[in-house]
């Protein structure tokens, strides 16, 4: 008997040890997308029919949040396994590769796994990365993120359009080309595949015909309420001020003008994700690949007089974040639960039999991408900047400022998070509860 139970094990341990075995992954990496998506309802002019149509496929998750609302940091958090309070990388400029070793990041695990593992355009900030850690990554020598002569203002606050602009004048057509070549070859060697789409990053411009459904003078502003800000304590209000985007656009009068760059924009990434999912379903590889899409954090266009990312708020902090696992996933089901970013390194490690490393932190959703009703004790984190956290459940969302400030919202009866409850009769269980997820040690930030 134990001789059976020795061959059994010996076995199974050979099983996962087979790369071949194991599914391909295709990782969708999105900059700047927020939850703008039409499945999601939450904005109706949004028009994104290849993002519904993976959700169609997949799990969508409706309550998932970046682990810092800024490139380079989340991209950090996400890739290297570990939260910004563990390495110190909170802000961007802050140079991750100081705090991700070669041969730590997720894709390294890939390889060591036997993967073919490839890349192409924004995984982590800059497009850099460890080079140990890819067979091989797309280069972008003679490619523009943007297209030629195009600023960072243009369709943001400068009125400027470039109506010669081509799909293939941005760098996110030819990241697509490449991880076509890669997903639709038939190998006995698995793929992770990862695709980083630069847009809808700043600028907001696309090639005109992705404007054309959505014509200005039908642009509704969000949700908003004025003096929005009056219940915010000193903290929240001076994370938020620093760009000065609000003012520029009441005075300026370009509020919807910019709304409809972004949404423009959103549909040239739409375009570019049916590239890829059209290729993929087209090959050899379409029902042995995992599917992980997530947007790196959220994007504000005024809501709570507030622009970009850089804050703790539902709008910036709220991403993109669908799967799609062959055999374990029901098409068309959406998650609930509050997730956060982290989880995506032990997630696909626990998918794919890869042994986790002992530095991730964050939490395997597989239960959730099996039954979305499971239940699930852990929020979702998110760090700006060192002793600044939001703790986002299903029902509330907390923050804590490094001084002590405090927010606190039911997300329930108030989504746009306009009526700041810290101060509440009340409210003192529930900030208590909440707060008790907050870090008890946070690494210093770099000195400047």
């Amino acid at each position: 008997m134990m001789r059976l139970i020795l061959l059994t094990a010996l076995c199974s341990l050979s099983c996962v040890a087979s790369a071949a075995d194991r599914p391909n992954v295709l990782f969708i990496a999105v900059d700047d997308l927020n939850h703008w998506m039409t499945h999601l309802n939450r904005n109706p002019q949004a028009r994104t029919p290849n993002f519904d149509r993976l959700a169609r496929r997949g799990v969508t998750f409706t309550n998932a949040h970046c682990a810092v609302p800024a490139c380079e940091p989340s991209r950090c958090a996400l890739m290297s396994g570990r939260r910004p309070w563990v390495t110190g990388c909170y802000k961007n400029g802050h140079k991750w590769k100081q705090y991700q070793a070669a041969g730590e990041g997720l894709s390294a695990q890939f390889l060591k796994a036997g993967y073919h593992v490839a890349g192409a355009g924004k995984i982590y900030h800059s497009r850099q990365y460890h080079p140990s850690e890819w067979t091989e990554y797309m280069s972008d020598d003679g490619l523009s993120a943007n297209g030629p002569g195009v600023k960072k203002m243009d369709g943001y606050h400068d009125d400027v359009t470039h109506p010669n602009l081509k799909d293939d004048d941005i760098m996110d057509w030819h990241c697509v080309n490449y991880c076509i070549e890669r997903i639709t070859k038939k190998s006995e060697q698995p793929f992770f595949v990862a695709c980083g789409l630069y847009k809808p990053h700043l600028p907001f411009v696309a090639p005109r015909k992705y404007y054309d459904a959505f014509p200005l003078e039908s642009i509704e502003l969000p949700p908003h309420i004025e003096n929005d800000l009056d219940d915010i304590p000193p903290a929240g209000v001076k994370m938020a001020g620093p760009n000065g985007d609000h003012a520029k656009f009441l005075k300026s009068g370009r509020w919807k003008a910019a709304i409809q760059s972004y949404l423009a924009t959103c549909a040239y990434t739409d375009m570019n994700l049916g590239r890829l999912l059209d290729a993929l379903d087209a090959s050899p590889n379409r029902d042995n690949t995992i599917i992980c899409l997530w947007s790196d954090h959220g994007w504000s266009l005024g809501e709570k007089e507030h622009w970009r990312k850089f804050a703790l708020w539902e709008e910036t902090t709220r991403t993109a974040f669908i799967w799609v696992v062959p055999g374990l996933t029901t098409p068309g089901t959406r998650c609930d639960r509050s997730v956060d970013l982290m989880s995506v390194y032990p997630t696909l490690c626990e998918l794919t039999g890869i042994e986790t490393p002992d530095h991730v932190s964050g939490h395997d959703i597989s239960v959730l991408l099996k039954n979305p009703q499971a239940p699930w004790e852990f929020p979702a984190i998110t760090t700006h900047g060192r002793g600044n956290h939001s703790v986002k459940t299903e029902t509330h969302r907390y923050i804590r400022y490094a001084g002590g400030d405090e927010e606190l919202y039911d997300v329930v009866a108030d989504p746009y998070e306009w009526k700041n409850l810290a101060s509440a009769e009340g409210s003192d269980a529930i900030k208590s509860q909440l707060a008790a997820w907050l870090p008890k040690k946070e690494k210093p930030e770099p000195k400047k």
